[in-house]
């Protein structure tokens, strides 16, 4: 299996610091309460493969499909490097990305996975909202996958590069190992759109082991 560390992933952390907000810590009004959104419903993605076990490029403590060409790596964080703060957010480390370059997209799902189970989903995903000073708008609901509850966020993120407000989506679910949560940023509100089929194949599909 293929790993990465995060000094190895300097051009790859500091364009996604820049392109999708991935680290910071402010308020990000993750305290919204919960809302369905009236939007119509999102295509799920033709599966391309599965990423979370031995072999998939990423081992997990989850599975779940992925889209045609959808491209996933290890990540390994170094605490004691000066980079480590880039691939942590809130109460999660980064464990995965994948990357959907190879797809004709701009844009990654990441996976982040929390210690221990004292934290609910819900706690988890808030707190990983709440990491990022650019977050706002955050909805949250509960949404099943075959026999899992996950508790799902959506909100709004704020790109000065970009000079624009664009979507992002989350969700998190809990594992033996700790919360996990699974992440879709984008390049801008087009690129994130395009990529949504993904990231609904991956909630419809994700399971624990």
């Amino acid at each position: 299996m293929t790993r990465r560390t995060v000094r190895g992933l300097l051009p790859v952390l500091m364009a996604a610091s820049a392109l999708t907000g991935c680290s910071s810590d402010a308020d990000s009004g993750a305290d919204a309460k919960p809302e369905k959104s009236s939007a119509p419903a999102v295509k799920t993605a033709a599966k391309g493969g599965t990423v979370g076990g031995a072999g998939s490029g990423c081992e997990l403590p989850v599975t779940f499909d992925l889209a045609k060409d959808w491209k996933p790596k290890a990540v390994e964080v170094d605490p004691d490097s000066e980079l480590a703060e880039l691939g942590t957010q809130g109460p999660v480390t980064m464990v995965c990305e994948i990357d959907a370059k190879p797809a004709g997209h701009i844009g990654f799902l990441r996976v982040w996975q929390g210690e221990g189970k004292g934290a609910s989903p819900r706690e988890t995903l808030e707190g990983f909202v709440k990491a990022d000073e650019d977050a706002s708008k955050a909805a949250y609901k509960q949404v099943t996958a075959g026999k899992l509850t996950l508790t799902e966020v959506a909100y709004t993120l704020h790109s000065e590069l970009m000079d624009e407000d664009r979507p992002a989506h989350a969700f998190a679910l809990p594992t033996p190992d700790g919360p996990v949560v699974i992440h879709l940023g984008g390049l801008d509100s087009d690129e994130h759109g395009g990529m949504l089929p993904a990231y609904e194949l991956a909630k419809t599909s994700v399971r624990v082991g």
